[in-house]
């Protein structure tokens, strides 16, 4: 647990500037370990201009072939954020926020088109077993004897508690793990005031979430969250954690003596379907002050894949790519298609009925239990903070209200006082904000 953003008076002074906030709201919440689809892969069906499916997980692929998948797009409706589309698409937090950097992730207006960065390419390594890019947040699976590719999004390490480079394996298979709270995470948990058990058994209290494979790095796992929304961001104690349904399928596919290979890869070149292509990431923090060896690096890769193919390079647009770093493989030969022109093609994707996880908010009773937070001037600001709370770990239900053209927030239902007073607490020191409980209208 990290130590939260503090704002003064409103949210909308700070804590609701920039997305980049978000990350450091999750990360509150959002603990990990030290030892510590719904959308499933199908054939492209078309209907009225729309696809039904796109490949999001598994791809084949031939030979030595570079880049899967394809950029699809997606319309957003009401009470949508971008958290809730990454997740049921198969992206992380991450993944979408950098390739839609003009949309608000927590307030999403509707019928807004919103990319979905579902092409990769592939990182340099040994095509074997399991591959994690720490850059891209992202791991890739190659399972033996099977001409294709998994891949999945990944919350790993923060800074301080980065998660190892180097060559591993799985050492061992845990279905329905308890976990024994490092020495390091208990004191730290009791520097601020929330100290854990020793052990948490299996269950939806359980950080570990209901599967784990340990890694021959000692006290480092690969392993689902009762959490979700962290996936795709820096949140965790060291492991690396995947979405439940993800880590699901994943337990099933592998076996212990699995190879892995943790990577740090934010730049990558490669050459597919005729043309050039470059997908750029920010290094993570750690490796921040290595950003202009790296670039250097994938700028002579460029140049050997362009004289073996007898291409030439538009060395503006690798600038561009460079610059923006959006995780969004672009073609950068001269002459090639611009990012506007790439992304207008993306596959067209049908909104499903329901997002998988999307956060459900049951109705307030006048027998209910709530909290309601000091008034915003900005609805928007009312909306940003109801749909963090409802992506918490766990969620704290809560939905905006207007009263005499200002906005509130309300949280709730609760069971009883002792559970409102809990949640208060967590909003307050998360948010700096004053909150009010509100008792059953029969108590009052």
């Amino acid at each position: 647990m990290v130590i939260p953003v503090k704002t003064k008076h409103y949210l909308s002074m700070a804590l609701l500037r920039s997305s980049l906030i978000c990350f450091a709201l999750l990360a509150v919440l959002l603990n990990g370990c030290q030892s510590f689809s719904f959308i499933k892969d199908s054939e492209l069906l078309v209907t009225t201009g729309r696809a039904e499916f796109v490949e999001s997980h598994t791809f084949s692929i031939a030979g030595q072939e570079q880049i899967v998948g394809a950029l699809a797009s997606v319309e957003s409706q009401q009470d949508d954020t971008l958290s809730d589309l990454a997740r049921h698409f198969g992206l992380g937090f991450t993944d979408i926020t950098i390739a839609n950097p003009r949309l608000e992730p927590w307030a999403l207006p509707e019928n807004q088109q919103v990319l979905l960065p579902l092409q990769f390419v592939l990182p340099d390594a040994s095509r074997k077993g399991v591959v994690l890019n720490l850059a891209n947040m992202r791991m890739f699976y190659y399972p033996n004897g099977r001409r294709e590719v998994l891949t999945y999004p990944v919350g790993i390490g923060r800074d301080g508690w980065s998660t190892p480079l180097g060559m591993t394996k799985i050492v061992a298979k845990k279905a329905n793990p308890a976990w024994t709270v490092p020495e390091s995470i208990q004191r730290e948990h009791q520097l601020l005031g929330d100290p854990l058990p020793k052990v948490i058994p299996s269950g939806p209290d359980n950080p570990l979430g209901y599967y784990a494979m340990p890694l021959g790095f000692t006290g480092y796992l690969i392993h689902g969250t009762n959490k979700p929304y962290g996936i795709g961001m820096q949140v965790s104690h060291g492991c690396v954690q995947l979405y439940p349904e993800d880590v699901e399928v994943l337990f099933e596919q592998v076996s212990v003596g699995t190879p892995v290979r943790i990577v740090h890869q934010p730049y990558l070149a490669a050459w597919g379907r005729d043309m050039l292509y470059l997908e750029a990431h920010r290094p993570l923090e750690k490796w921040g002050k290595q950003d202009k060896k790296l670039q250097k690096a994938v700028r002579a890769k460029l140049s050997k894949l362009a004289a073996e193919k007898n291409v030439v390079v538009d060395w503006l647009r690798v600038d561009e790519v460079l610059n923006r770093a959006d995780g969004i493989p672009t073609p950068v030969l001269q002459d090639a298609e611009d990012l506007p022109a790439i992304t207008a093609q993306a596959i067209q994707v049908r909104h499903p009925e329901q997002l998988y996880g999307q956060p459900a908010v049951n109705e307030l009773t006048e027998s209910d239990w709530s909290v309601v937070t000091e008034s915003f001037a900005n609805e928007t600001d009312a909306q940003k903070l109801a749909a963090m709370l409802n992506h918490l770990g766990p969620q704290i239900p809560a939905r905006k209200i207007e009263k005499d053209g200002v906005f509130q927030v309300v949280a709730g239902p609760f069971k009883d006082k002792k559970e409102t007073k809990i949640m208060a607490k967590r909003i307050k020191s998360s948010f700096d904000l004053e909150v009010t409980p509100v008792k059953p209208l029969a108590n009052r």
